[in-house]
């Protein structure tokens, strides 16, 4: 069931669009996202991971979705479930409305807001941090819309043999403690805009990305993705993340953008290393003075250069 699209205040989420949009993604639970650009502009589908939400991907957002010199795109940016704007259910049993926080349930809302908007046709997949998982889980039965690829600190396959997990990760995935002090004190979230920048972010832009989780109900969606995380076959998770990871080289035949901040201690010159490896045509841009958000470090470098490279590979119809 859609909502009329409703607007925010332009200061409290400092560039990011106005507009945004919800539906019913499952029964009593909605979903906001970004639907930005011509509706018949070539679609680009961005994925956000955890802890951030939607106004990651904002400065990409406005250098594509506005014709500028050249076309412009339709930009596609969901809120996952327990993320940003869109709705935080509980997860307890006897819970009303209740969400099951997966991987799979993720894959499943994606494919739910694209079948929603009638996106059938070809598109990019843009993706950051886990929504690499999740986009790449959309593709698996979906490839054949997959037309362009823009990945940025991400991974669509298991965690590298030679990866160490980082003491955040595994503290996240405790149950006790970590859920304690991820949710009991925003830990997650607020380290993140810290920490996965190397430009400090401004204190507006940084408050913008920690607002969406601002009590202990609203923070459960960024302790269980690190929960959900698939570090071996015993996670529920990992059948999908293996089967990603598998079919990722099948994509080597496609226009595919990679933007990688070297200074991420998650996401590191591994991953990056994996997606060389079986996209080799990829072009690829990497810096030593980035971290995980690089779309924060290096926007003004990153939005022009992949609207470049979009204009550089019309999608087929």
């Amino acid at each position: 069931m859609a909502r009329p699209a409703f607007r925010t205040r332009p200061m409290d989420l400092p560039d990011y669009p106005a507009t945004r949009h919800r539906f019913e993604v499952r029964p009593g639970i909605e979903m906001s996202y970004l639907d930005e650009g011509p509706r018949d502009g070539e679609v680009v589908v961005m994925v956000h991971g955890n802890p951030s939400w939607s106004y990651y991907w904002r400065h990409l957002v406005n250098g594509l979705s506005k014709p500028g010199d050249g076309k412009g795109y339709r930009c596609i940016v969901p809120d996952h479930v327990g993320m940003g704007l869109s709705d935080k259910p509980d997860d307890a049993p006897k819970a009303l409305p209740r969400y099951d926080y997966t991987l799979r349930s993720r894959v499943d809302d994606l494919t739910a807001l694209l079948d929603h908007l009638g996106i059938d046709g070809p598109v990019t997949l843009a993706v950051h941090d886990w929504g690499g998982m999740i986009g790449f889980g959309w593709a698996l039965s979906h490839q054949a819309q997959v037309q362009r690829l823009v990945i940025l600190n991400t991974a669509a396959f298991p965690m590298p043999e030679a990866k160490t997990v980082p003491w955040q990760l595994a503290l996240g995935r405790d149950y006790n403690l970590g859920e304690m002090v991820i949710r009991g004190f925003n830990a997650f979230s607020s380290g993140a805009s810290r920490l996965g920048v190397e430009r400090k972010m401004p204190p507006e832009v940084r408050r913008a990305y920690v607002a969406p989780y601002d009590s202990w109900k609203n923070r459960i969606s960024t302790v269980r993705f690190m929960q959900d995380i698939p570090l071996s076959p015993a996670d529920r998770a990992w059948p999908l993340l293996e089967e990603s990871g598998k079919r990722l080289p099948e994509y080597a035949g496609l226009p595919a953008f990679i933007g990688w901040g070297l200074k991420d201690f998650v996401f590191d010159h591994l991953f990056l290393d994996r997606f060389k490896a079986d996209l080799p045509d990829a072009e690829v841009m990497a810096f030593d003075d980035a971290g995980h958000y690089v779309l924060e470090d290096k926007h003004e470098v990153l939005v022009p250069a992949i609207r470049r490279f979009l204009d550089a590979h019309p999608l087929q119809a």
